[in-house]
């Protein structure tokens, strides 16, 4: 509110760049506004009751020629506002939690490159989505969606789709063909509710009873769940205690518990060491507890870089000895994912732990989907997580402490099969194991 404030008096800095106006009870955008028209970049307007746009009369849409980011989480939007297409900049955009049903064909502008909306009931997208070639990372769990529409096969930038808990009972084949999609999740849908034998874990599950833990301090959190210090039976563990109502921006919970069991245990998994039984309390998982000489390769991607991960100038560099193994090791922890027919869907390096020699372990689960090797596409799904590998080999390419030698050369051309605009001429996993073990 103090913000809303000083823009209703003037008193908000001229070079105003970043604006939060959430939770301010606004039915409408301030006109107040276009005192920032030149400088705006980033607008948050999430959690207010505003339900539509004024008119190109009476908001000067075209004068904002910085404005690139706008929430509207939170808000009550039906429809997807066909305003939004005026302002000349916008490249980012959310309308999470809004109970939205339609998006008008022409509403979404031109230079999209970052859509989120999540947790609608929208039935389809507009089939003019193709027009959007800079379109990059589109985010619909949680809607009503029954199909992609075929004008998307377009948008070839596209690198991350999560469509997990809708209602698509196919998708589409050209989905498969995206030569940029490496982040897909879509689980929760028709056509990827499998058979109980198809969805049982990689090995007998145990069953941990909430009684036989002493659950201590909390480790962290995310959107799909609490992960906190534990012991059970006086080994030292961690419990991912599951929010079971909640869709994230991934998909649900549920889903994300049961790709997690079925991965079964892998040196190179944070692994599932059992199933959290309790007759009250939401649902949870058990995992080994991390060593604290593990640290997270990358950090997650920023609104600039979209869906690639960021690496400070102060990462960590790696030796060819070290970055041997982390390779060696993420590429078999997917080579055995993809063998129980699971799709990690978030390949990332924000999700991979690393020590000092190289040892990686890669977790989080929330994209997760269940496909099952019987899946007609099994191929083509395994090949696009090998692009997100491919993408991961670039990272490590660059924090490599070495800049020359027959090691830096191999690892180049294994990067550039990897990355293959053809996705069915990219190498599975088995083939990537193989490959880094001759470099």
């Amino acid at each position: 509110m103090e913000a809303l404030a000083q823009l209703r008096s003037g008193s908000l800095p001229a070079l105003t760049v970043e604006l939060s106006l959430r939770s301010c009870s606004l039915s409408t955008l301030p006109h107040e506004l276009s005192s920032l028209s030149s400088t705006l970049t980033h607008l948050d307007l999430s959690s207010n009751p505003i339900t539509s746009l004024p008119s190109p009369s009476k908001f000067p849409y075209a004068s904002f020629t910085s404005l690139k980011i706008i929430f509207f989480s939170d808000c009550n939007f039906s429809s997807f506002p066909a305003e939004l297409a005026l302002f000349p900049s916008l490249s980012m955009i959310s309308f999470r939690g809004n109970g939205m049903k339609e998006i008008p064909e022409g509403a979404l502008p031109d230079g999209l490159r970052w859509l989120i909306l999540t947790n609608n009931e929208i039935e389809k997208l507009p089939g003019d989505i193709g027009r959007c070639g800079q379109l990059e990372k589109v985010m619909c769990a949680g809607n009503r969606l029954r199909t992609l529409p075929d004008s998307m096969r377009e948008c070839n930038k596209l690198a991350l789709l999560r469509i997990s808990c809708n209602d698509i009972e196919r998708i589409p084949d050209w989905l498969f063909e995206m030569p940029n999609l490496a982040f897909l999740a879509f689980s929760g849908n028709p056509c990827t509710t499998p058979s109980s034998s198809s969805t049982s874990p990689a090995s007998e599950t145990l069953c941990i009873p909430t009684s036989e833990l002493t659950i201590g301090s909390i480790l962290g959190q995310g959107a799909s769940g609490i992960i906190s210090n534990a012991t059970y039976n006086s080994t030292p563990v961690a419990v991912k205690i599951f929010k079971s109502s909640t869709i994230t921006s991934d998909g649900s919970p549920a889903d994300e518990m049961a790709a997690a069991l079925r991965a079964g245990r892998h040196s190179n998994l944070v692994s599932v060491l059992g199933q959290l039984v309790s007759s009250t309390g939401p649902p949870g998982i058990v995992l080994e507890l991390v060593p604290p000489s593990y640290t997270v390769l990358g950090g997650s991607p920023s609104f600039s870089s979209c869906t690639r991960d960021i690496y400070p100038p102060s990462s960590a560099r790696l030796s060819e000895v070290s970055a041997r193994a982390l390779l060696g090791g993420i590429a078999a922890a997917a080579n055995h994912l993809h063998k129980v027919g699971v799709f990690h869907g978030d390949l990332y390096a924000h999700n991979i732990l690393v020590d000092k020699e190289g040892h990686a372990l890669l977790g989080d689960f929330g994209a997760a989907t269940i496909y099952g090797r019987k899946h007609e596409k099994s191929g083509d799904i395994e090949r696009l997580e090998v692009l997100a590998f491919g993408h991961l080999v670039e990272d490590v390419l660059g924090l490599l402490e070495v800049k020359e030698g027959r090691f830096l050369e191999r690892l180049k051309v294994l990067h550039e099969r990897c990355v293959g605009k053809v996705v069915v001429e990219r190498p599975g996993f088995e083939e990537v194991v193989k490959a880094l073990g001759e470099l």
